[in-house]
């Protein structure tokens, strides 16, 4: 397999998985406040816990972009590497509401999908 297609898939794996560690510092108390053990917690507790779940993002993150980008030899330029974290963000969030919080999509998310995936085919855009 060409090393570039397979540094390229490296590089979204890690962006998937660092990112659902993102998610669930960011959102996962949210849900977990409906635990009597989780709400006595202090607020200071809740944010040390939040940032421990975050570090293993940075874990993933940041070779990620180290990997992926262009000027140490990845396939992806700067822009484009952002384009595609945002995507992923957006999926992974969309994703964990529905399992978590049993959100519904309506019309206006499935639109805002639909310029995210624009904006990734004009990022690419040669």
């Amino acid at each position: 397999m060409n090393p570039k297609i397979t540094t390229g898939i490296l590089t979204i794996v890690l962006l998937i998985v660092a990112n659902i560690f993102m998610t669930v510092a960011w959102y996962g108390h949210l849900r977990l406040k409906d635990y009597d053990w989780f709400a006595a917690l202090p607020l200071v507790v809740v944010i040390l816990m939040s940032w421990f779940i975050a570090l293993f993002e940075y874990f993933l993150q940041v070779p990620a972009n180290r990997i992926g980008f262009t000027g140490n030899g990845g396939p992806f330029s700067l822009l484009e590497l952002k384009v595609i974290q945002e995507v992923i963000t957006l999926t992974v969030f969309v994703v964990f509401s529905m399992i978590a919080f049993k959100t519904k999509l309506a019309w206006n998310h499935i639109a805002c999908f639909l310029c995210l995936i624009m904006a990734v085919f004009f990022a690419f855009k040669k």
